[in-house]
Formats: structure tokens, C-alpha cells, sequence
């Protein structure tokens, strides 16, 4: 039977909220003076944290919302959130008894920005419901809309991606020992060592002076690994001479442009 929460004059019941990080690392905190374990997960102990006020409808809209904190060592530290751990995290807020550990989660998003306030956070919150607002109808390119070894490219992600360590750095730019950089312009990379273990950055630029990251390179040293995947300029040259997969090219390339549309005959 479900808990009816809040249906009596005094109730045992607190608030919870469990951030999953795209790092790997999920969190719990509940609004209680104790730590307390439920659903697979420890939440420790978070007075401050305080969501507002969780609106639910029957309609399409997004739903958003709003969490306030305040920062902890062990909790949510500020140079996780500088570091951008919890940009895009998942969610989930409910209620739970604190006696019996029945919860109920009456929210599910996700972190779209987070601010600093004072001694404390403000992070803003989209419901699982702006997925909805996404147009699913694919539009018309001369390039491949697909990832890169996502669904649709139909390349196996495990023969482009490798360990590679760092052997130097310059600047904005990090070398790796080993590696052609000329493959890996436009791919990704997530490190394995040190402050930023678990992050993810694109490669705007690779040659012979290194990659270019997205993100800055702040405690990265030499011999520390990251997993590299190299990266498409999705045209259909690439694709049929590179990687021989022009057959699941998802693109036009041969198909006119709107400009065809204008021109008209001129005398000679």
C-alpha cells in the first residue's frame, strides 16, 4: 500500500533528493538531522537543502523547479560544482518516512544550470518532461546526422576508442604517447587519472601540437590516462573511405538546396 505522506497534524516525513552525476557518481541528501539509508542509497544528512515548491500536470509543459543548498566537504563542494560535475545530472526528489523508510519520489529532471549564492547554491532544474520538446522528425543535410558510433552510425565504438597517457603539455593544448592526433579531431575524450576523472570533454582541434579540449586542463600532468575517441567531420567522403560505412550514412548529400529554388534562366 502506498504511504499517504502529510495526511495527519504531526508526520515523520522528510524531504530527499538524489543527484546521479554523468561522472558515475550518484548522491543522496535528505532534509533530516541524521543520515539516513533507503532505496539502494545513503542520504546524508541536508537541512539546508531545500527544493521549491514541485508542481505536477496532466499537460505537456515542462514542469522546472529550483534547489538551494548549502556547500559541504563531504557533500556538494565548490569545486565539484566549478569543475562542472553537476552540469546535466539527473534528479529525483521525494518525500520519506523517516521511521519506516517509505518514500515516494513526486519528481524526476534534470540540473540545467548551477550558481553560486553566498555560502551556498542555486541550481535549476528541468523536468523529465522537456524531453517532450524535442522534435523527433530528422531534417534534411548534406552531413551525417548520426553520432559518431551512436545509433544510426552503426560502427562499433570499441574499434575507435583507446588508453592513451599523457606525454606533455602546451598550453591549452594536451599531447598523448602513441596516438595519431589527425584521427581525433572532432572526438571526445574522458579522463581516467586525477582531478578530472570521470569528466568528459570534446576536441575542437588536433595536430601535431596536441589536442584542444573544451575544457580546461586544470590538474592534468603528465602520465595521467584518459579513454580518446576519434572523431568524423561527417561528410560522406569520410565515411565511405575511412570507415567503409557510407551504406548507414544519415545524410543527403546529393540533394539540392533551397537556393535551387531561386534561380531562374538568364539570356546569354
Amino acid at each position: 500500500m502506498t504511504r499517504a505522506f502529510l495526511d495527519r497534524e504531526l508526520d515523520t516525513v522528510a524531504t530527499f533528493s538524489r543527484i546521479w552525476r554523468k561522472d558515475g557518481v550518484a548522491l543522496g541528501f535528505v532534509t533530516h538531522d541524521r543520515d539516513l539509508w533507503f532505496g539502494g542509497l545513503l542520504h546524508r544528512a541536508a537541512p539546508g537543502l531545500t527544493p521549491s515548491a514541485i508542481r505536477r500536470t496532466a499537460g505537456f509543459a515542462d514542469e522546472g523547479a529550483d534547489v538551494e543548498g548549502a556547500l559541504a566537504h563531504d557533500g556538494i563542494a565548490e569545486s565539484d560544482l566549478a569543475a562542472g560535475r553537476y552540469d546535466g545530472a539527473e534528479i529525483a526528489i521525494g518525500a520519506v518516512d523517516w521511521e519506516t523508510r517509505e518514500h515516494a519520489v513526486f519528481y524526476r529532471g534534470a540540473i540545467q544550470s548551477v550558481s553560486r549564492e553566498g555560502n551556498g547554491f542555486a541550481a535549476e532544474l528541468a523536468s523529465a518532461k522537456a524531453a517532450l520538446a524535442i522534435d523527433p522528425v530528422p531534417r534534411g543535410s548534406p552531413t551525417c546526422r548520426a553520432r559518431f558510433c551512436g545509433p544510426g552510425c552503426g560502427l562499433s565504438p570499441a574499434r575507435f576508442t583507446r588508453r592513451a597517457a599523457v606525454s606533455a603539455l602546451a598550453g591549452d593544448r594536451v599531447r598523448f604517447a602513441a596516438i595519431d592526433p589527425a584521427l581525433y579531431a572532432g572526438g571526445e575524450l574522458r579522463w581516467l587519472d586525477g582531478p578530472q576523472a570521470g569528466l568528459g570533454a570534446a576536441i575542437l582541434e588536433a595536430d601535431a601540437a596536441g589536442l584542444l579540449p573544451d575544457r580546461v586542463l586544470d590538474g592534468i600532468e603528465p602520465g595521467m590516462r584518459a579513454l580518446l575517441r576519434e572523431g568524423c567531420d561527417h561528410t560522406v567522403a569520410t565515411c565511405a573511405a575511412r570507415f567503409g560505412n557510407a551504406a548507414n550514412f544519415q545524410g543527403e548529400p546529393f540533394l539540392p538546396g533551397t537556393d535551387l529554388l531561386a534561380q531562374y534562366p538568364m539570356p546569354r
